[in-house]
């Protein structure tokens, strides 16, 4: 190459085309394809599936008027996905009127382009918004590198207050750890992304930090409580809320939402509010099954540990009545990941909580032939 240093070629952006029409979708690629990497869906529901895999796209051109999902449900399902809000949507439609404009920024759109299109205005609109979203994307990269440490703060006096918690209650070991990383695989295992997963395993473990406003006599009574007892205890999750309180950073709203909802049911019978089906946040539904099922699981003053069997037998019968029936399927398709964390951080163990911010804790596990988790060691540094 006569010594010239070559300079790679970056990879061109990706642009997902959203249109019922393939007419509509040939022309945008006609228009596009040069500058671009191309994806197109003709429904909701495939574009959906585009947006949530490994590669999502950069851009997305959507088309309002669709069947099944409409252009803006489909926006309305991504702006509320931390994994996947950020990604710019533009409306190209031939709905003109002023109020569908209006309607679909306040959507979360960030532009509206009116068919027929102008192959110059969409050029231009794309490279502005695809500018912005590289500085957008700089900015939050540098912003994360410089919290990172408040963040790993915040996480864990999220965790002491949650282990605060545990000291009051008889529920001792390890079971906010256990409970914590149940509800990050099945929300993995719903769909969720890894940023959203991560918000609930860090801030589950402050679901019952309401206890500690509920009398000893009452938290510790090794017995079955009374009408009244049982009224006063039901106060907890009003009490953990607030606790925590009001705050517009994620992380601690998160943590209110499940502490207020974890006790919930699907058919309306759960406290303290009575809430049902989806009126349950998402968060206090992953949360009661991670709960419920660890607890099952755990040695009680007041009641035996049941067996695995009978605890998976319960949850499933449970399923459209305490439990949303979705998170269960997600549940036992995460079974073999929660299975493994049961295992590592058994309370036979030792409690593992503060040794997971301090220990590097290394695990060697030799799994039997039905894939179950085998012998567990674990090594202090330097050990």
């Amino acid at each position: 190459m006569n010594g010239q240093s070559v300079t790679p070629l970056l990879p061109k952006q990706c642009i997902l085309v959203v249109d019922d029409t393939p007419d509509n979708i040939d022309l945008l690629s006609s228009i596009l394809a040069d500058d671009y990497r191309i994806r197109v869906a003709t429904s909701g529901e495939k574009a959906l599936k585009i947006v949530y895999s490994d590669e999502p796209p950069d851009l997305i051109l959507l088309d309002i008027m669709m069947p099944g999902l409409s252009g803006l449900e489909i926006c309305r399902r991504l702006k509320a996905n931390p994994d996947r809000r950020r990604i710019p949507i533009i409306f190209v439609t031939a709905m003109t009127s002023i109020e569908d404009e209006q309607l679909g920024l306040a959507t979360g759109a960030v532009d509206y382009i009116t068919k027929p299109i102008s192959p110059a205005i969409v050029k231009a609109r794309i490279r502005t918004h695809l500018a912005l979203y590289d500085q957008s994307r700089e900015l939050e990269r540098m912003v994360r590198q410089r919290t990172v440490e408040l963040m790993t703060t915040r996480q864990q006096i999220i965790r002491r207050l949650g282990r605060a918690a545990e000291f009051k209650d008889n529920e001792t070991g390890n079971h906010v750890l256990r409970m914590s990383h149940y509800a990050r695989l099945i929300a993995e295992a719903h769909g969720l992304g890894s940023e959203a997963a991560d918000i609930i395993y860090c801030t589950s473990p402050m679901h019952d930090i309401g206890k500690i406003g509920i009398p000893d006599a009452i938290l510790l009574k090794p017995g079955k409580l009374d009408a009244e007892e049982w009224k006063i205890m039901q106060q907890h999750p009003l009490m953990g809320a607030e606790i925590i309180g009001k705050h517009d950073n994620e992380l601690l709203e998160t943590a209110r939402v499940i502490a207020i909802s974890h006790h919930e049911k699907w058919d309306g019978s759960g406290y303290p509010l009575g809430l049902k089906g989806e009126d349950i946040p998402l968060e206090g539904r992953i949360v009661a099954i991670a709960d419920v099922f660890d607890a099952l699981l755990s040695l009680r003053p007041y009641k035996p540990a049941l067996p695995l069997e009978q605890a998976l037998h319960y949850l499933e019968s449970q399923s459209g009545r305490h439990f949303d029936p979705q998170l269960i399927g997600a549940f036992e398709k995460a079974m073999p990941e929660i299975l493994r964390i049961r295992e590592i951080y058994a309370d036979e163990n030792g409690a593992l909580t503060d040794l997971e911010f301090h220990i590097r804790e290394i695990y060697d596990h030799r799994h039997d032939p039905d894939g179950y988790p085998g012998v567990l060691t674990r090594h202090k540094d330097g050990d």
